[in-house]
């Protein structure tokens, strides 16, 4: 508990700076409520305001709003119904870092809320209020230069936070393996998906992310959806993004692997994957985060280049924007209580930004590397017809191999991805760690 305490004491210090910075007395943090889908009596899962969850484990405050205030304790006002259709949430345990104050009907707990803050000048609402009732005396709902304060200092975690990303990543890592060992066995999408929960011991709700879980071509799809309830008739690749989640906070993992461990795409795949780890053996404090993306770039050209899929050097398939077809997406993101973490083009917390540029517009993260930070380290080599298609009628697409491209577009892509703790030394590769712990002795 000493390092929750800790946390607590670090994030009222930080909210504290930016409740005095923007002028306010205190601010009310609504943890949010479910929202019925249209026309129906049923509500997706809960999932609180991350504002709310960094100080505390959300999972059963639906409703519950916390009172800060600079120089004084947090209180929670916590929404504990008597009710016989749901078992009512159990009072959360905060080591006595927060105070609690338990209500067993909104509108009580609202009124406590409202006398709370009515004595003071200037008090904000951050959240989603629209689940909330609308009298409570805020002089602002979200203020932006506000919400700037504390997003941008988000990106630097916490001793807690960083143990709660170590164990996220570790419950990932077990579903990982097992998934594996699932699709060696042969089995379908549908069932590696569902060999992944139970391996890491989460329901779909509480994954950080809808897992990504593709054979063959469907690895060349970034964000593919589905899950086929039955094997493909010829096994050529498997990529499995799936993560876990600890106090609500995220791990965001990927492996690629072949069918044959010995083709050409294994070879493919070694290949990438030995670039990822000297990309990740070169993070230091004060490296821009848009050099290493183009470090990426140019190592993807090079192993274009040693496969022999592009007649050009490396370098001139970087020049030529050659890459660009090849690896579509940024190199990662911030990670923390949302998979892709915000703040992540934020270079000052009064909200100037640093905007990725045209060409890599698709780059999450443009902040200088400082310790603390945790992010993913995620490139990544597909096969994509669509890309390709437009690659190939430009001058830049003579320099392609397309006959060799042929044969790799059955396996659809390649993607690794690390989760990365950024300290004084260098780094902390949680993933690797977490992956290394669970081999067998």
């Amino acid at each position: 508990m000493d390092n929750y305490l800790q946390h607590v004491a670090q994030i009222q210090q930080r909210w504290e700076t930016a409740l005095t910075a923007n002028r306010f007395d205190a601010a009310l943090v609504a943890a949010g409520a479910r929202q019925n889908y249209f026309l129906d009596d049923q509500a997706p899962p809960f999932r609180a305001n991350p504002h709310f969850s960094q100080w505390l484990d959300a999972s059963g405050c639906e409703h519950a709003m916390l009172l800060i205030q600079p120089g004084h304790k947090p209180t929670l006002f916590f929404h504990q119904q008597r009710d016989y259709w749901h078992q009512p949430p159990a009072v959360p345990d905060l080591a006595g870092a927060i105070d609690i104050v338990i209500f067993d009907t909104l509108d009580a707990l609202v009124e406590g809320a409202c006398r709370a803050v009515e004595r003071q000048n200037r008090t904000a609402l951050i959240g989603d209020s629209s689940g909330q009732p609308t009298n409570l005396p805020v002089a602002e709902s979200n203020p932006q230069q506000l919400l700037n304060h504390l997003h941008y200092g988000r990106a630097y975690k916490t001793a807690f936070e960083i143990d709660c990303m170590r164990r996220a990543t570790e419950i990932g890592v077990r579903g990982h393996l097992a998934a594996y060992a699932a699709y060696r066995s042969g089995a379908s999408e549908y069932t590696i998906h569902q060999t992944y929960l139970n391996a890491s011991r989460q329901t779909e709700s509480e994954l950080p992310y809808a897992n990504i879980v593709a054979q063959n071509e469907h690895a060349g799809v970034l964000h593919y959806q589905h899950h086929d309830r039955e094997p493909p008739a010829q096994r050529a690749s498997f990529l499995i993004d799936a993560g876990g989640r600890w106090h609500g906070y995220a791990s965001d993992i990927t492996r690629t692997y072949a069918a044959d461990e010995h083709d050409e795409f294994a070879a493919l795949i070694a290949g990438l994957d030995l670039r990822q780890r000297a990309l990740i053996d070169s993070i230091r404090p004060g490296i821009n985060y848009l050099e290493l993306h183009e470090r990426m770039h140019r190592a993807i050209g090079d192993l274009l280049a040693e496969a022999g899929l592009i007649t050009c050097s490396g370098p001139d398939a970087f020049a030529m924007q050659i890459t660009d077809a090849f690896i579509p997406h940024g190199l990662g993101h911030l990670l923390g209580l949302q998979t892709h973490d915000v703040a992540g083009h934020m270079v000052s917390p009064d909200g100037g930004m640093r905007p990725p540029p045209d060409r890599y517009s698709a780059l999450r993260l443009t902040r200088d590397v400082a310790v603390d930070q945790v992010f993913t380290i995620e490139p990544g080599l597909y096969f994509i017809p669509m890309l390709l298609d437009a690659l190939r009628v430009k001058p830049a697409g003579r320099q392609v191999n397309w006959p060799g491209v042929a044969q790799y577009m059955r396996y659809g892509g390649i993607r690794i991805e690390d989760n990365i703790h950024v300290t004084a030394r260098g780094n902390t590769n949680l993933t690797r760690n977490a992956f290394a712990a669970a081999a067998p002795a």
